[in-house]
């Protein structure tokens, strides 16, 4: 039979981890890691700064995959770092390569600006708006959506987005046209589009129609892949795709 090294049995002894430092013209660093049982891909980022480097910057909050705000690229794939087990990503040699998400401007090593992120989900017109209400004001009924009407089953399915932006990061068509609005505003636009409480409608469909909207997307999937929510922005896409479609085939945009 043949013969195993005590990496492939037992797992390396130390992880060899490739950060990024700086910001945009930055460079790696490497750094060497004592590998645990269980360990996660923000526990390692969380000792080099704690027991090698202080000046490490990164951005993580709940450690337990409900905010999305420790996402990194670990080893060229963007991923929550709380919810990535190093087992899974090192390989029998235990190297990790961790950057800032890609598509986003760098602050500072692996700390990503969301400021464009955030700006498009403003531009795709991603807030609700009473339809009974003026703008910020409270609506005076409360509205009951039955569950099984088609259109709470569409915004159910895309509802879950919690913003973390590992779709933004993947997508292909952002890193090849920075004004695309992305895949997580477009899957809101599709949530508000759908939800018959929502009085915005024509403005969210202008703003999504236009060159920098859901017809940009090249249906690659790369954002369904990636998200660790399971959602499928691409079929949210899809999806406005063909309201638009019929919209103005039937007449009901100017």
């Amino acid at each position: 039979m043949p013969q195993t090294s005590r990496e492939e049995r037992e797992g390396p002894r130390t992880l060899a981890v490739r950060v990024w430092r700086g910001r945009e013209e930055g460079g790696f660093r490497e750094y060497r890691v004592p590998a645990q049982a269980n360990q996660t891909v923000l526990d390692v980022v969380t000792w080099i700064q704690r027991e090698l480097d202080p000046t490490l910057a990164y951005r993580f909050a709940c450690r337990v995959g409900m905010c999305g705000s420790c996402a990194m690229t670990v080893n060229g794939r963007a991923r929550w770092t709380c919810r990535t087990h190093v087992s899974r990503v090192a390989g029998p040699e235990g190297r990790l390569e961790l950057r800032p998400l890609a598509n986003l401007p760098v602050i500072r090593d692996l700390a990503a600006d969301m400021t464009p992120f955030f700006d498009k989900w403003a531009k795709a017109r991603g807030r609700f708006q009473p339809k009974d209400a003026p703008d910020g004001a409270v609506p005076e009924e409360f509205h009951v959506v039955p569950p099984a009407s088609r259109q709470r089953r569409e915004a159910d399915a895309g509802i879950e987005c919690i913003g973390c932006g590992v779709c933004y990061a993947s997508c292909d068509v952002v890193s090849w046209n920075p004004d695309y609005l992305g895949p997580a505003a477009l899957n809101r636009a599709w949530t508000l589009v759908n939800d018959v409480r929502d009085g915005a409608q024509a403005e969210r469909l202008a703003a999504v129609a236009g060159d920098a909207g859901c017809h940009s997307c090249h249906s690659t999937q790369s954002c369904t892949e990636h998200c660790p929510k399971q959602l499928d922005p691409s079929a949210a896409i899809a999806g406005l795709k063909r309201r638009l479609f019929w919209d103005t085939l039937l007449g009901r945009r100017a």
